[in-house]
């Protein structure tokens, strides 16, 4: 809308140059925001772009990393997930099966020492 034509980006953080942003997240801010009309093809429930590369690469895909890791839809914070239990929108703008998640996991710890 105000003149940029390309978006430069990586994949795993591999790329030209340091401080291009991830794929999976310039797509999915185009998919979130298409009522501004921003389109891409990009299936996001199918892409397997970051496993494919780190698998090639050997390197693995952190855990944290937003969207595409393993931890991208869980949460664990006693408060945090009430807050999700009772707003998921305000933890997670994006439905976890748009990005090939089945769905958002809850982590309950027990503390070492609690008394039964």
């Amino acid at each position: 809308m105000h003149g940029a034509r390309q978006v430069e980006v990586t994949i795993n953080g591999i790329g030209e140059r340091a401080g291009n942003t991830s794929l999976e997240e310039v797509a999915m801010i185009f998919q979130v925001h298409k009522d501004l009309g921003f389109t891409t093809d990009i299936k996001s429930e199918k892409s397997t772009a970051q496993q494919v590369v780190s698998r090639l690469m050997r390197m693995p895909v952190q855990a944290n990393k937003a969207i595409v890791g393993a931890n991208a839809f869980s949460h664990s914070s006693g408060i945090h997930q009430d807050g999700f239990l009772k707003h998921a929108e305000n933890y997670e703008i994006i439905n976890p099966a748009e990005v090939g998640v089945p769905s958002s996991r809850f982590y309950l710890r027990q503390e070492a020492d609690a008394q039964p």
